[in-house]
């Protein structure tokens, strides 16, 4: 994690088991609801099938093992107890395992809105559900396999494929677009914006997303839109490579949001 949180990862006791007081249950219990109540309506049918296929509830914090265990026998994935943040080897070969590293702590009620760094809120709420989803789960290993091989050269450019997807995806389901990307799932903020009218949402293009800049700091100026879960897995089946050196070719597209300063 970085230096500068104020926030500790979870040790497991002598069963793997996390222990979390009256407090946090309390805060994960007001997060569930409250993104249940908006998402029912917004979320992707994956996203909300896998909510019911894990069986999370407001009424307790899920245990890391047993997510693990529920997620094995539906799609051979799973999850890892980390800290917040880990190497990015660390990361992509999780993913390429087809495990999904999750944060033990919650947020602080202060922080119920958005927070940067990725609590278990956001890793169980946000990224479990969609481990249901065997051709999300082939994306999201082709994707850590893609990583290890390219090496780090390419990987903050990769890695926006990622963030437009995983974090921040959207799906078309009939007329209507629906969100599936953990950012928008466990953020309020986030949700109430992607789904609202000044939202501008893009059709999925691979080298759009690669020459598009981004702040984790902000509501997303600009959402991608995939057709399919099928499809997305397939973007993976190219050349990627290619398609980076493309991308580092032509140059960044103009940000769509204020550069920090």
């Amino acid at each position: 994690m970085p230096l500068n949180t104020s926030y500790v990862s979870k040790t497991p006791d002598a069963d793997g088991l996390f222990s979390y007081t009256e407090e946090e249950r309390a805060v994960w219990g007001l997060l569930f609801e409250r993104q249940m109540a908006f998402l029912t309506h917004h979320a992707c049918g994956a996203y909300l099938d896998g909510q019911s296929l894990l069986g999370l509830s407001g009424g307790a914090i899920p245990q890391v093992r047993e997510v693990n265990t529920r997620l094995g026998e539906l799609t051979g994935a799973g999850v890892e107890a980390v800290d917040a943040l880990i190497p990015q080897e660390q990361f992509s070969r999780l993913l390429a395992e087809r495990r999904f590293p999750m944060a033990t702590f919650i947020r602080r009620r202060e922080h119920l809105d958005y927070i940067e760094e990725p609590d278990i809120f956001h890793e169980c709420f946000g990224h479990c559900p969609m481990l249901t989803n065997d051709a999300f789960c082939r994306f999201m290993e082709r994707f850590g396999a893609l990583s290890l091989e390219l090496g780090p050269e390419v990987q903050e450019r990769l890695f926006r494929l990622f963030w437009f997807t995983v974090e921040f995806g959207l799906i078309r389901e009939g007329e209507r677009l629906k969100a599936f990307g953990a950012g928008i799932m466990s953020s309020p903020a986030e949700a109430r914006h992607a789904m609202g009218p000044e939202a501008v949402a893009e059709p999925f293009d691979l080298l759009t997303v690669l020459r598009t800049p981004y702040r984790i700091d902000i509501v997303q100026p600009v959402y991608f839109a995939i057709e399919s879960f099928e499809a997305l897995a397939d973007t993976l089946a190219g050349d990627v490579a290619d398609a980076l050196e493309a991308a580092a070719r032509l140059g960044d597209l103009p940000p769509r949001f204020e550069l920090a300063a």
